[in-house]
Order: C-alpha cells, then sequence, then structure tokens
C-alpha cells in the first residue's frame, strides 16, 4: 500500500499537554489550551501533532502508566474535548497523532486488578505471570508480593508498570510461558487493535508507538513484535488508509520494512543520526556533535548509519528526525543559538517527517527542578511552554506558582514566542521560514531523492535534494574550502565567495540553492 500521502508535507510539533497551555488555571496544560495555540503552530510552520499520553493515569510516569486507554484524564479534559481538538486541527489543514503505550499498564489498570487475583479469570494472562511467587527468573524485572495471586509478575520499565503479555517468541519455561501465536495471548493483541480502532473512528490520525519494540518476549531479532504490528499495518491499509504508524523502534529496516510502520525515530539510541549531529560528548564532557562549531566532526562519520537505514527503507517508510523530546535534554544545553540555526535547516531539509519538540523553535532552556512524575533528570525538559513575557507565568497559567505543574523560566532573557513574533531576526521567525520553504518545495520534502554531494573531513557536508535542490553547510568556527560551486541561492545563513580555488563558505554557515 502506498504511503498516506499527508505524510509526504508533514512536520510535526510535539505537544507535551501537562506543560503546553493552561486554559483553566489550574497549572495544568489542557486540551483546551493546545485548541486555543493551534493557530500558533500552524503559523510556524507545523501541520502535525503528537500528543503526549492523555489518558486517565495515576502519573508515577507522566501519563505513560495508563489506566484507562479510552477516557481522557480530567486534568485535561473529555473525550470530547479530545474530538474538538482533531476537528479544529483538521479544519486548519492539520493531522493529530495520539501516544499509544502498548507495552505495559499501570498497576491501578482495571485489566492488571483483575490479572492480579488468585482466582482464574479471562484477564489472568493479560500480564505475565511466573508460576509461583518464589519463581524470579533473570533477565527480567519482577515484583512479588504485591497481590494475591501465587507469583511474581514482570515489569516493562517502572515498578508501577506490569507488561502486558504478547508471549514469548523462545519457550524456555513451558511452565509459565506463553508462545506468542497461543490464543490465550491473543487477546491481549486484539485489545490493542480496539484502542487503535476507538480513536481512530473518533478523528485521530494516527499513533506514536512508545517502546514500540517490546512487544513479545525471549525475541532477540524482534521477527514476533514485528509480526505483530504488520498485522496491524494491514488492518490499517484496509480500513484506515490515511492513519499513520510512527515507532519509538530506532531501527529503522525492522520497524519500516519488517514491522509495517509508517515511519521511525532516530533518537534515544548512541550512533543515530541526532546523537552524532546534535548531543553526542566525548568522555571528557567536550562536545563531539556535528553542528558544534568547535567539533570539526566528519560528516562522513555522522552520516554513515543514516545513509545506510535510508537506502533499506527507501520507498517503504521515513526516517524520524528530531529536535528532540520529553526523555532528553533539551537541544540549547548542546548547541548554542548559531548552532542551533544550522541545526533547523538540516532537520528541515533531511528525507522523511521532522519532528520538532515544543519550545525548540523559540531555544527554551533546560531547566534543572525537582523530578515530577517520574521524569528525573528529564523533568528539565518538560518545563510550560513559554508564550509571552508580559503575561503571568509567561503565559502558560493564570495560576498561582507554587500551584503550577513545573515552575517556568524567571530568567530576565527567557525566550518567549510573543516577543520573537515580532522579531524578524529571531529564531522563531528563522525555523517558520525554513519549514515554510519546505512546503513549497517538494524537492525538500519527505520522499524527495537523497544524494550527498561532498561529505568531507573538514566538516563540509552538502547533499542533493529531488532533482535540482541543494543543500550545503559548514559548521565550523573558521572559513572552509570545497570544490561545490553554489548557483542560484534561495536561503543562506551565512555567506560565501567563489573563485578559481572553489567556494569559501563562512563559519557556520548553510546554504539552499538550486542548479
Amino acid at each position: 500500500m502506498p504511503l498516506p500521502k499527508w505524510l509526504n508535507d508533514a512536520i510535526f510539533y510535539q505537544v507535551y499537554p501537562q506543560s503546553f497551555c493552561d486554559s483553566d488555571g489550574d497549572g495544568i496544560g489542557d486540551i483546551n489550551g493546545i485548541i486555543s495555540k493551534l493557530d500558533y503552530i500552524s503559523e510556524t510552520g507545523f501541520n502535525a501533532l503528537w500528543i503526549n499520553p492523555c489518558f486517565v493515569s495515576p502519573f508515577k510516569d507522566a501519563g505513560y502508566d495508563v489506566q484507562d486507554y479510552f477516557k481522557v484524564a480530567p486534568r485535561y479534559g473529555t473525550n470530547d474535548d479530545l474530538v474538538r481538538l482533531f476537528e479544529e486541527a483538521h479544519r486548519r489543514g492539520m493531522h493529530v497523532l495520539l501516544d499509544l503505550v502498548p507495552g505495559h499498564t499501570s498497576d491501578k489498570c482495571r485489566w492488571f486488578r483483575q490479572s492480579a487475583l488468585p482466582e482464574r479469570n479471562r484477564f489472568s494472562d493479560r500480564y505475565i505471570w511466573t508460576n509461583n511467587a518464589w519463581h524470579r527468573p533473570e533477565g527480567y524485572n519482577w515484583v512479588v508480593g504485591n497481590a494475591d495471586r501465587d507469583g511474581a509478575y514482570m515489569l516493562n520499565f517502572f515498578l508501577n508498570q506490569p507488561a502486558l503479555n504478547y508471549g514469548f517468541n523462545k519457550i524456555t519455561e513451558p511452565d509459565w510461558q506463553i508462545h506468542y501465536k497461543d490464543k490465550r495471548v491473543k487477546h491481549t493483541f486484539d485489545a490493542m487493535v480496539r484502542i487503535i480502532r476507538f480513536w481512530l473512528d473518533k478523528g485521530a490520525d494516527g499513533f506514536r508507538v512508545d517502546m514500540a519494540d517490546s512487544l513479545v518476549k525471549n525475541d532477540p531479532n524482534k521477527t514476533a513484535t514485528a509480526l505483530l504490528w504488520s498485522k496491524v499495518r494491514k488492518m490499517l491499509d484496509k480500513h484506515y488508509p490515511q492513519a499513520v504508524l510512527v515507532s519509538e523502534w530506532c531501527n529503522a529496516p525492522v520497524a519500516i520494512n519488517k514491522a509495517g510502520f509508517h515511519c521511525d525515530f532516530l533518537l534515544n539510541h548512541e550512533n543515530k543520526l541526532t546523537d552524532f549531529a546534535f548531543y553526542k560528548k566525548d568522555e571528557q564532557g567536550q562536545s563531539r556533535a556535528y553542528f558544534c562549531k568547535t567539533a570539526f566532526v566528519s560528516a562522513q562519520n555522522m552520516l554513515a548509519r543514516y545513509l545506510y537505514e535510508l537506502g533499506e527503507t527507501q520507498g517503504n517508510g521515513y526516517i524520524c528526525a528530531v529536535s528532540g523530546n520529553h526523555d532528553v535534554v533539551r537541544l540549547s544545553e548542546y548547541l548554542d543559538e548559531s548552532e542551533r540555526r544550522l541545526a533547523f535547516v538540516f532537520l528541515l531539509t533531511l528525507p522523511g517527517t521532522p519532528f520538532v519538540y515544543y519550545g525548540d523553535e523559540i531555544g527554551m532552556r533546560y531547566l534543572p527542578q525537582k523530578s515530577k512524575e517520574g521524569g528525573f533528570h528529564r523533568t528539565g525538559s518538560r518545563t510550560p511552554m513559554q508564550w509571552d513575557k508580559d503575561l503571568k507565568n509567561l503565559g502558560f497559567s493564570s495560576a498561582p506558582t507554587d500551584k503550577l505543574y513545573l515552575d517556568v523560566d524567571r530568567s530576565d532573557d527567557a525566550p518567549c514566542a510573543a516577543q520573537q513574533a515580532r522579531d524578524k531576526n529571531s529564531l522563531l521567525n528563522f525555523v517558520r521560514t525554513i519549514a515554510q520553504l519546505r512546503h513549497s518545495r517538494p524537492d525538500l520534502q519527505a520522499d524527495g531523492e537523497f544524494k550527498t554531494v561532498e561529505c568531507g573531513d573538514n566538516g563540509v557536508l552538502c547533499y542533493r535534494r529531488g532533482k535540482n535542490t541543494y543543500v550545503i553547510f559548514n559548521p565550523n568556527e573558521k572559513e572552509q574550502l570545497t570544490d561545490v560551486q553554489i548557483g542560484k541561492v534561495i536561503f543562506a545563513h551565512g555567506s560565501y565567495t567563489q573563485n578559481y580555488l572553489g567556494t569559501w563558505l563562512s563559519p557556520q554557515s548553510a546554504i539552499i540553492f538550486e542548479k
């Protein structure tokens, strides 16, 4: 099946709902707050949203511990509010992905409470239990003594996140492990499909899937897990052909070619593109990121793994480069503003579907704070969106400071959207320019051809998109020479001169041109 057409021109904006915009003054962001900012999102060039989990939860892991997949958490609003968000987004030509957590639930979930009962019932096999409380095999994390059932149950992540049972690929202990093709665990898969269909029927455009490769256990090559997801893809192709699945797998050839995802993330894994380009540091803490002006990193090393995965998946799906997300320290901690401008040119001119984390477009800072809802060090990347320095709490909420989900940046120079919108030289307007350029040029969109022209050890990188659109970078603090001849300039950050030696690129430059 062909990919959904809208995905080719999509630029995603990640919204962390509790920190985005508070419409009712309780100190926590909500769905109506997101609706109120759709025009801002659209005007910035983002025509698709990914919303972090917004379902009923005890919020021990900021919503990734789902208690009820079919109901919006009251702190965010109602199911009707979420449907209205879909409708308002669609009215603006935007699409909305929800966050699906298929590998585990909260231990407060009704499914788990039933599974934990000593009496056999239809949920007994919904989670992974050993055959007695004292049996806790190595290789997994187990909890015992938290239920009357005689067994230990497996965790998928935090202590309060029991693993859902999709079965085992390789059976090593048949007295309690169930094969993934067994009908007893088919009910788990069927339940997840029901959840997907429920929200698609209400207007969602798809899902970003958390820990997508975590379903089947004892599945080292992920073949069984991929098979399950391929069944979901077949269902979508038949009944929801414009719906999209984006995986947190970080192995595009498997996620896209075998599991059937439309897109796969590049983040949170060593030696991936965004790690090399934005975040990488050496053992002494010095930046080895490509876009750091003093790092002098080989472009070839940065791109090696990416080019392989791009070649393997071309035509089947898209690789997603991201500016950051709720699990990593903000981009501004690693790159200064000049470096981030180049990073945005890179992000928005690569093949595939780019994702921008809320606030990165204005340069929000990482703000270390006391851990909130299982955030730990990640909490500093989850602080409220900064809308307007002239408003209380920078426009995030009218609540008293002590009622805010997290505190805002109280610095005098805290970056804010309203002020940057009025400054033609701001980072926000820079991002808007590149985003609109991508929308206006099919060569720069998701499926445009990609070919490296120069990938040198001096850091210079040039690639061609489509038939005649070129992007060239000099990320270094020194002028660099290249053999590439620059044609008609479409966009320039920095400058260049051409003479008999070749083209001299000014420090920290990025130029988009055509021939």
